[in-house]
């Protein structure tokens, strides 16, 4: 008579090492964002956020050579997720309808979403400041986040001169400061609401200052 208790005879799958590892990971990089939040990153340790994820702290070690690599590569997961929502992908370009305002106008609004919102406003705050004191993890940030984003403004305006909807004589990299360097200082500094009208506002502002001289 046979088991009836048996596995189903040889093809019963063994698990499955990658989604194992995915749920991993995806556990070390939430429980790195929640301490980075609770605790700030100076008291945010391996130890720590191997506790915290379920993991042998050596789990963490293998993938990753320090807590800085580790919450930079949970940021950069997080800012996937937020593009993701929005509809694109890792790579989105800033869209290009044809009618650049509205397209700014789009993605500082997108942007304003992001920065309100509480999953990642917490530990973008811890980074920027540990960034201030923590030269190298400053330019690993600007490197691996900040840099790739604001070259997309650089691409959307270069598209813009070529179509003669901005100067040509125009600098791409210091235009697109007019539009993201007033919405971050708002949100770091918590002057004022960070809002959809004011990012809107800043389009339109910018713009006229950026358009082809007569």
């Amino acid at each position: 008579m046979s088991d009836s208790k048996s596995p189903r005879g040889s093809a019963a799958k063994a698990p499955d090492a990658s989604r194992r590892s995915e749920r991993s990971r995806r556990a070390i990089f939430d429980a790195a964002l929640a301490l980075v939040s609770e605790t700030g990153y100076a008291r945010t340790t391996i130890e720590g956020i191997a506790a915290r994820a379920g993991v042998g702290k050596q789990t963490i070690y293998r993938w990753w050579p320090s807590k800085a690599a580790v919450l930079l590569d949970a940021f950069l997961d997080l800012a996937a997720q937020a593009n993701e929502a929005l509809g694109g992908d890792a790579d989105s370009e800033i869209p290009d309808t044809g009618d650049l305002a509205a397209d700014l106008r789009y993605v500082l609004r997108a942007t304003v979403d992001e920065l309100n919102n509480p999953t990642y406003d917490a530990p973008s705050r811890a980074l920027a400041a540990e960034g201030i004191v923590n030269p190298e993890l400053g330019a690993q940030f600007v490197e691996k986040l900040l840099e790739p984003q604001l070259q997309y403004y650089v691409r959307r305006i270069e598209a813009a001169q070529a179509a003669g909807d901005i100067d040509p004589d125009i600098d791409p990299r210091v235009a697109l400061e007019l539009l993201v360097g007033p919405l971050n200082h708002r949100w770091l500094h918590r002057t004022l609401p960070l809002t959809h009208a004011y990012a809107d506002t800043l389009v339109d502002y910018a713009l006229r200052g950026l358009a082809p001289r007569a």
